[in-house]
């Protein structure tokens, strides 16, 4: 009998991809056979950082690694996990807020697709207090985001 691969979905509007995230799905490799970076598009809502210019930053910073790909999606994040035949979602975890949020998601998930584990990693300690919208927040107002991101702007 052939083992199933392990295949998490990594899952995020990624507006931007920060280094929190990135640390994230480097030591998910340990975890798992292959990790795709899922991009999710809400045509509803309107980005800040340019779409195609995200997947290809996180294309070019995990080009040397093989078990990572990178995808754009629209809908249900558990139907796209199916499509691509995911059985985990993988999440990071900053804090208990976090946490709360994560956890009534993956509720939903699993009742969609029973088949689909949710797995969380702690944040490194170090990048804790990272987040998408605190580095656009800081862009807008003309701040320094490099040192939050793991590429160029």
């Amino acid at each position: 009998m052939a083992v199933k691969s392990k295949i998490a979905l990594f899952p995020g509007s990624f507006d931007p991809f920060t280094k929190g995230h990135e640390d994230v799905v480097r030591r998910g490799l340990i975890i798992f056979d292959e990790i795709i970076v899922a991009i999710g598009n809400n045509s509803s809502k309107q980005r800040y950082f340019d779409l195609p210019n995200i997947k290809s930053k996180i294309e070019i910073l995990f080009q040397d690694e093989p078990k990572v790909k990178v995808a754009i999606f629209e809908g249900l994040t558990s139907t796209f996990a199916k499509q691509k035949q995911a059985n985990f979602l993988l999440r990071g975890l900053r804090n208990t807020t976090d946490f709360e949020y994560e956890n009534t998601i993956s509720q939903v998930n699993k009742e969609i697709n029973p088949d689909l584990e949710t797995i969380f990693l702690i944040t490194s300690p170090h990048l804790a207090f990272i987040s998408s919208s605190i580095v656009r927040d800081l862009h807008k107002h003309g701040g320094t985001i490099s040192t939050y991101l793991p590429y160029k702007i």
